[in-house]
């Protein structure tokens, strides 16, 4: 996986917040991607995906979400719990 460039800081979230193996984590992100399992390590599939659903790219694009907001939405895609989220939503 290529982290942020892919997909494998999402599987890498999956396997750390629900104690999922990787293929079973691959085949949660890829269902709520709504992606073909291969597609997850596509760099030209996934940066349109990420843009789209603004939960970060590499190379930032005006106006997209960035750090904490792009947590967000990674947290609601997925249905979990991130710390840092979770505390920044408490302080609002």
């Amino acid at each position: 996986m290529g982290g942020i460039r892919t997909s494998g800081d999402l599987v890498a979230w999956m396997q750390i917040t629900r104690r999922m193996k990787i293929h079973e984590a691959k085949a949660y992100v890829a269902k709520k991607l709504k992606i073909d399992l291969l597609d997850l390590t596509n760099e030209e599939v996934m940066r349109p995906i990420r843009e789209e659903l603004g939960i970060g790219v590499v190379t930032s694009v005006a106006g997209s979400p960035k750090g904490i907001r792009a947590k967000i939405k990674i947290a609601e895609l997925l249905d979990i719990s991130i710390r840092s989220v979770d505390l920044f939503k408490s302080q609002l």
